[in-house]
């Protein structure tokens, strides 16, 4: 008999859904929600202090249950490790394309805060660098972090969801109570 999730990672390039997602799945679960943006990134767009992230991190999966969506591989070290699995949202770029630009687009129009105040400017979208423009990181990121998790398909923890479909079907499998 296979354990039940508890503890869950939701990983995928930039707007894949990984947040709404590991929201819904963690309403599922009953876990709590942490989005790793939110522990990485301070006030301004600023990194936190590593240790003063990982202590936050370490509080906030502390539980027997949490779902935390988010990339982050280089700061994260072994802090969740203890993962029951790691849902891997492998959606086509046109997919996540078109998902960054209507998220950026809204988030700049609705100047939505994400965290810490810290907001997405529509000016952003004109800069030439991935690093100050969401929907070029998306872009020139979408092959390097799929051939990441792809290099780690064997690890039986690792569920790959490959597009929306796939996603919603096993959602609503947690849901029901009968994924893995």
């Amino acid at each position: 008999m296979t354990q039940p999730l508890r503890r869950v990672r939701v990983v995928g390039t930039s707007g894949s859904g990984k947040t709404t997602f590991a929201r819904r799945l963690a309403r599922a679960l009953g876990a709590p929600h942490v989005e790793l943006d939110e522990v990485f990134w301070g006030p301004g767009w600023v990194k936190r202090d590593l240790a003063e992230a990982h202590a936050d991190l370490r509080a906030r999966t502390a539980g027997p249950a949490w779902v935390a969506d988010g990339n982050w591989e280089s700061q994260l070290g072994d802090l969740l490790d203890g993962a029951d699995a790691v849902v891997w949202l492998d959606h086509p770029r046109r997919t996540v394309m078109a998902r960054v630009v209507r998220r950026a687009l809204r988030r700049g129009i609705l100047r939505e805060e994400l965290w810490h105040g810290n907001r997405e400017s529509l000016a952003n979208l004109l800069h030439l660098d991935p690093d100050q423009n969401i929907v070029l990181w998306s872009w020139t990121s979408h092959r390097r972090v799929a051939a990441r998790y792809a290099a780690r398909a064997d690890d039986p923890r690792m569920v790959r969801l490959r597009g929306p479909r796939q996603a919603e079907a096993w959602l609503r499998a947690v849901e029901r109570g009968s994924a893995r």
